[in-house]
């Protein structure tokens, strides 16, 4: 059977080993759908398709498509993001984004929105060292991307009840609860209206006017470590770089 090529733009999600010298790429291509394809000699030193083709790199690709998985034959480097992988900070923050972007997307089901907004956040990322708070980025990501896949969390009143002054957050019941109700719901924690609000920016506002807010280290683990509950209770998934990010 004839293989077919088709170009696409897409941002290295993840590699996996293939043999001696091969990589399986995971990979979200710009019109949000998740593509999966072999890149053929990309372990072997001196590749020049290793060298286009590394983590978070957003590259042009040439795909050759037949029986199997599909083939890439040619790659261009569009944005490398050489500062994030100089810092391990940058590659947990960077590998998280990947991670969530890999367990909300599809192969053949496309979301533009969701490129458009991993690229971003990979640019923020790489950015971080002019003063921009990184962890705040990642927490707005994951709330973002979930909340555009459907699970949003309710911050305005009470989820049980509607009553406007609340107290309590309950991952699993999906937002904000009132004292009464929050007795009823295990595992509701406690929150502050000014964490609430930051809840809410985390949602509404853009990376830039997040990234360089002043915040406090208490508030900003603790919106890391709810995001990160979020998606493992709402995605159904251990997030290993998450973790990962969220312990260091």
């Amino acid at each position: 059977m004839a293989r077919r090529s088709t170009r696409a733009t897409a941002i290295i999600l993840g590699r996996t080993k293939l043999r001696e010298q091969d990589l399986i790429l995971t990979m979200i291509s710009e019109d949000g759908s998740q593509v999966r394809a072999i890149a053929k000699g990309a372990r072997k030193p001196g590749s020049r398709l290793a060298a286009r083709t590394e983590l978070f790199c957003e590259s042009d690709l040439l795909i050759s498509h037949g029986r199997g998985l599909s083939i890439v034959t040619e790659a261009e480097v569009r944005k490398r993001h050489t500062e994030i992988s100089s810092d391990i900070e940058h590659v947990a923050a960077a590998s998280t984004l990947c991670e969530i972007t890999r367990l909300t997307t599809y192969e053949n089901v496309t979301d533009p929105f969701q490129f458009q907004i991993l690229s971003k956040a990979l640019d923020i990322i790489g950015a971080s060292a002019s003063g921009y708070n990184e962890a705040i980025v990642v927490a707005a990501f994951a709330i973002k991307v979930l909340s555009h896949c459907g699970w949003r969390p309710e911050v305005d009143t009470c989820i049980a009840c509607g009553e406007p002054s609340v107290s309590r957050f309950s991952v699993a019941g999906g937002g904000i609860l009132c004292e009464s109700c929050a007795k009823d719901v295990a595992g509701a924690v406690p929150i502050t209206a000014s964490q609430v609000e930051w809840i809410k920016s985390l949602i509404n506002s853009r990376f830039e006017v997040l990234a360089s807010c002043t915040i406090d280290e208490d508030t900003s683990t603790f919106l890391l470590r709810l995001a990160h509950s979020w998606c493992a209770t709402h995605l159904e998934a251990r997030l290993r770089a998450f973790e990962f990010y969220a312990g260091m």
